[in-house]
């Protein structure tokens, strides 16, 4: 029996080869897993637990359908919001019987204390995205976007997946990265030496030493090309493009 971790897979029907992905996953670690947890980013955008109700809302209830099958057998399953799906709500997770946690969450992982996040508040050199990102989850902001109707917040998902990728391209690499002294204070702040995350898209296993003991860093990478899962037992740790 292990825990996995996976995060951005950025779903969304323009990829179907991601989606079969998951449920090969899902059918992978039925029964065989103590837990799943999400680390964000589940999707390439959420407008909404209402879209649910509408025609296209309806092709995402197979995934729900998948992980709730995985629930049912046993298997927790825990998501926090990415940068891209923070308007995850209570459907969602009730079709899907997923477990929405905080945005950081400390968990005793084979008895090691971890802190878990989606991992976009650890780059803080990017202050413009920095600023957007407290907008995008105040609660006015989200209350005006959901009283719009859903072809608008579709317009509106896809016109800031454009803004972004543009954003994106003009900014220095090192800026799209986590900063490392907001890895240090987040880990000081939990008080904890052990992290898992996403966001950034740059899988690997990191070691440096902090306040005198070894600290870890574990960076799970995206869906776009293909897969990434990190794997934890009692006794090992594996980061990898492939669950098998």
């Amino acid at each position: 029996m292990a825990t996995w971790f996976i995060s951005d897979l950025h779903l969304e029907p323009a990829r179907p080869a991601s989606t079969h992905l998951l449920f090969e996953f899902l059918q992978h670690i039925r029964g065989k897993a103590e837990a799943l947890y999400i680390l964000g980013d589940l999707f390439e955008y959420w407008i909404g637990d209402d879209f649910l109700a509408t025609p296209p809302g309806q092709m995402v209830l197979p995934i729900l359908t998948a992980f709730k099958q995985v629930a049912d057998n046993g298997t927790p399953i825990y998501l926090q919001h990415g940068n891209r799906d923070f308007l995850l709500a209570e459907e969602f997770a009730k079709l899907s019987a997923i477990t929405l946690l905080p945005e950081q969450s400390i968990i005793k992982l084979y008895g090691q204390p971890t802190l878990i996040m989606h991992g976009d508040l650890l780059c803080t050199d990017d202050v413009e995205y920095q600023k957007a990102r407290v907008l995008f989850r105040s609660p006015q902001w989200q209350e005006q976007i959901l009283a719009k109707t859903i072809p608008e917040r579709l317009q509106y998902a896809q016109s800031l997946r454009v803004q972004s990728q543009q954003t994106a391209q003009t900014k220095q690499e090192e800026i799209l990265d986590a900063n490392q002294a907001a890895i240090e204070a987040a880990l000081r702040s939990a008080q904890v030496w052990q992290l898992i995350h996403g966001h950034t898209h740059r899988p690997a296993i990191h070691e440096f030493e902090l306040d005198g003991q070894t600290a870890k860093r574990i960076v799970l990478g995206d869906w776009y090309q293909q897969g990434s899962f990190l794997r934890v037992d009692a006794e090992s740790m594996k980061l990898s493009a492939e669950f098998h």
